[in-house]
């Protein structure tokens, strides 16, 4: 029996996906391309925006048109928010919401007849641990889910639940799993990954410090933090000599105070400043920091929007992920006043695309001549083989195989 696996959205689902993917090999189906003919597809789905939604219903449409005999499993986040209307498309066999990931795998096997020792289809856990395979250097591994802060404009809660996490000892193991296929870095991975201990009375520093014991895993990076979860401890500790890569993504989300108030969020932008500085302070000018920001939130006028332009020129982040807002249902921004119409969006995204290619110019510009560590990956492109630096340069050269999962110092 063939089972292909199509996933859409964060790093989070890549992970869940790749464990499926295991899981459902080990019970013996053979795992082909989503673009042959499969006699099952598992579509991981994204909820994020009302594009991602739309993604997620069309590519299963698409997969019935490609084989009407398949059977179409259907998990992720629009799984848990529209999961009576997925149902009814033609094709689905099964939906998952996201407190039923555990379920997927056993409850599939039994319905096609299969017994697989040690998997229960009775069983059922609110966490759902899972880390990435397949690329032979880097694996996502995810430690946390779900999320209580409840940002006014967030389906996340909705989706996949309050937060809550493995024990540093099942993410330790993870991780041993991972450097026994040769892996070398592991990106540490959640929907609020900094709120990681709160379900089982640890908390993330700890997770760290075990994670940083593990033997043949060389670098880890942090995938997302929220700026008042990345404590000043943490950073301390990272600073004081660790497997830890100086780089951090940290949601501003909004670049004046206003916005920040309006939605939810749980800092200003004096502590965002601070907490910048103080990373530089400790982990040195050449330290990645990456930021999301949205634009078109309800209520930015020109003027918010011109302050929040500002503030990022101002603590010159070193990379930009630009997100226009999106009206998603049940949010309690979708029905306020002073919604943003699509065209302002679109123009305020480009402006502050425009500022993000300056400002990551402007960071690589100021690395070059420094001695750096690349971790060097598989694939190859136009003859030439590629890698990131401690501080996630972006570093090519001349395909050469036997330099494939091997840390290189160059000079950037």
């Amino acid at each position: 029996m063939k089972i292909a696996f199509l996933t859409l959205g964060c790093k989070l689902n890549y992970a869940e996906t790749s464990t499926y993917e295991r899981d459902f090999e080990k019970a013996g189906l053979e795992v082909v391309s989503h673009q042959d003919q499969a006699d099952i597809y598992i579509i991981n789905t994204c909820s994020v925006t009302s594009t991602a939604d739309a993604k997620s219903r069309n590519l299963i449409r698409k997969m019935h048109r490609q084989n009407p005999s398949a059977r179409i499993v259907v998990c992720g986040c629009s799984a848990q928010l529209r999961k009576e209307d997925i149902h009814e498309i033609e094709g689905v066999w099964k939906v998952f919401g996201c407190n039923e990931k555990s379920l997927i795998v056993p409850q599939c096997l039994k319905e096609l007849g299969i017994t697989q020792k040690g998997i229960s289809p009775e069983s059922s856990s609110t966490i759902f641990g899972a880390y990435s395979s397949g690329e032979r250097t880097r694996s996502f591994l995810k430690v946390q889910d779900g999320c209580n802060n409840h940002c006014l404009y967030c389906t996340v809660p909705l989706a996949r639940g309050e937060s809550r996490n493995i024990s540093i000892c099942e993410c330790v193991k993870m991780a041993e799993q991972i450097a026994e296929n040769g892996v070398k870095e592991i990106v540490i991975t959640g929907v609020n990954t900094g709120d990681f201990g709160r379900s089982t009375s640890e908390n993330f520093l700890d997770l760290l410090k075990a994670l940083n014991e593990v033997k043949g895993i060389e670098r880890y990076r942090i995938s997302s933090i929220e700026p008042n979860l990345l404590h000043n401890e943490i950073i301390d500790w990272i600073a004081s000599g660790t497997k830890i890569q100086p780089h951090f993504h940290i949601p501003l989300q909004a670049g004046c105070d206003i916005l920040l108030e309006n939605m939810g969020r749980h800092y200003d932008t004096a502590f965002f400043k601070d907490k910048i500085s103080y990373l530089r302070s400790k982990l040195g000018d050449g330290v990645f920091i990456g930021i999301d920001i949205m634009v078109g939130l309800p209520g930015e006028t020109e003027e918010l929007f011109r302050q929040g332009y500002d503030f990022i020129s101002e603590i010159k982040p070193s990379f930009l992920h630009i997100f226009p807002y999106s009206q998603r249902p049940g949010t309690p921004a979708a029905t306020m006043s002073g919604q943003v119409n699509e065209e302002t969006k679109k123009e305020r995204v480009a402006i502050l695309e425009s500022l993000c290619t300056k400002l990551h110019t402007d960071f690589v510009e100021s690395q070059k001549g420094h001695k750096a560590l690349v971790l060097f990956e598989s694939k190859e492109k136009d003859g030439n083989m590629s890698g990131y630096s401690e501080n996630y340069i972006r570093v090519s050269r001349p395909y050469d195989p036997t330099l494939v999962g091997k840390i290189v110092e160059v000079t950037l």
